[in-house]
């Protein structure tokens, strides 16, 4: 059912998901639709930031990156970690990584008209 097992028969694809994985994807989705999130989250697969460090990162004002930050957190797309003062974000797990690869490499194709790679 994942997209990183390129050697999954084509009868999973037979079966649709279930309608709360589904929601799940989409609000996931919803939140990549964002430029300023998609490029905090790139930032975030990379390691921990804080506020400060994306709002320089990014060039976005730093309410915004706060707001922002959020989202992605309400989605389970960003965790968090306190030190001291601080708040550290950063990408929650590989799949997210492999989330944002896939749909950067889709946009690379799209973009130079490269042809996939199977």
């Amino acid at each position: 059912m994942y997209a990183r097992d390129d050697s999954a028969s084509a009868a999973q694809w037979q079966r649709l998901p279930p309608g709360d994985h589904v929601d799940a994807a989409v609000n996931s989705f919803r939140m990549l639709a964002d430029p300023t999130r998609l490029r905090l989250l790139w930032l975030l697969c990379a390691g921990e930031h804080d506020v400060s460090a994306l709002t320089v990162a990014s060039g976005a004002a730093r309410p915004a990156v706060s707001q922002h930050l959020a989202k992605l957190r309400m989605t389970g797309l960003v965790a968090t970690r306190r030190d001291g003062r601080r708040i550290l974000y950063r990408a929650r797990g590989g799949h997210v990584r492999r989330l944002l690869t896939e749909a950067l490499e889709a946009a690379d194709h799209i973009v130079t008209g490269a042809p996939e790679h199977n």
